[in-house]
């Protein structure tokens, strides 16, 4: 017979119908909460008792507590905010959840849905977008690297603090010998650019895409293009900066102009240059360590905000490389 004693906590809130958004319905939050830290929920009206081991009970009560407050000023909770909540309150048990979840860069194109950070990582990326001419952001797939980067560029167009929005990405597959491709600029690097375009069609929608690009309000600038150019009153993301060589890097950050901005994004682990070619993703913090005007932003897979199963996925390829490195090195 178990006869571990259960710590017992009860929180009363205020508002019923705000209650009844934050358990969700048939209340599948509550449920994600008592899944994710072990513990029993029971509600009556806007009475919440926590039953479990104190520490994962206090921590229960600090997310419903911290949930609440959320729901209260209008954002719209969804199961996997749950999930992203409980992981920065783990990282930092005093990491401001509404100035990070109710800080919005964007809304989607149809829905009208608030992009907002979903990570501590997620929000210093934000603000330094915001601070800086110039931001590297570095880290594994699935951390909003790209997709942040769009937002924060639709809603600068979007401000007219720029007058156009300018996606590159190196076409290393290609070995950046386009002219052989049918079709126009944009034809020849649309698979390479795919994913920006992805994340363009969120946040603007397909018709008003054309538009733009069309005016080249957005234009894509594959690498290979960029050579000579001078980008001014642009926002500019170079996407995949991994699989440039130092001299690529070196010639994208010189193109920059007046009153423009560059992000560029990548993953160190996912280098598909050839063997013995330096990465320039690889080698700018070191060379621009110095230079205080530039920021960068390092994410891990803690800071993974697709499926769940991205983030375990990331860290078994990680346990496997570490496992054969220790092999190898035998």
């Amino acid at each position: 017979m178990n006869t571990a004693r259960k710590d017992r906590r009860q929180l009363s809130l205020d508002d019923n119908a705000v209650a009844a958004r934050l358990f969700g319905g048939g209340g599948e939050n509550l449920k994600r909460i008592e899944r994710d830290l072990n513990v029993s929920i029971d509600t009556r009206g806007t009475l919440v008792t926590i039953q479990g081991d104190e520490a994962n009970i206090t921590m229960a009560g600090r997310l419903i507590e911290e949930l609440y407050l959320l729901v209260k000023r209008g954002y719209q909770l969804n199961p996997f905010d749950i999930d992203y909540a409980l992981r920065m309150l783990i990282q930092d048990g005093a990491a401001p959840l509404e100035s990070i979840f109710l800080d919005t860069v964007c809304t989607t194109a149809f829905k009208k849905k608030a992009i907002t950070p979903k990570s501590i990582a997620q929000k210093r990326y934000v603000d330094a977008m915001r601070n800086h001419d110039i931001v590297f952001s570095i880290g594994p797939a699935g951390t909003g690297k790209t997709y942040l980067a769009i937002a924060m560029a639709v809603a600068t167009l979007k401000a007219k603090e720029v007058d156009r929005i300018i996606l590159t990405r190196p076409a290393v597959e290609a070995g950046e010998k386009l002219g052989f491709l049918p079709g126009d600029m944009a034809a020849k690097v649309d698979p390479y650019l795919r994913p920006l375009y992805d994340a363009l069609h969120d946040m603007i929608g397909s018709d008003q895409i054309e538009q733009l690009m069309e005016r080249t309000t957005i234009e894509v600038a594959p690498l290979a293009f960029m050579r000579g150019r001078t980008l001014s009153d642009s926002f500019v993301i170079m996407d995949e900066a991994q699989n440039t060589t130092p001299e690529q890097m070196k010639m994208f950050l010189t193109r920059l102009g007046r009153s423009s901005r560059a992000v560029i994004t990548g993953d160190i682990t996912q280098i598909d240059l050839l063997m013995g070619k330096t990465s320039g993703l690889v080698e700018a913090p070191e060379v621009l360590k110095s230079v205080e005007e530039i920021e960068f932003i390092y994410f891990s897979e803690k800071d993974v905000v697709r499926h769940p199963l991205v983030q375990d996925i990331i860290k078994a390829y990680e346990k496997a490389e570490k496992s054969n490195e220790t092999v190898q090195g035998e």
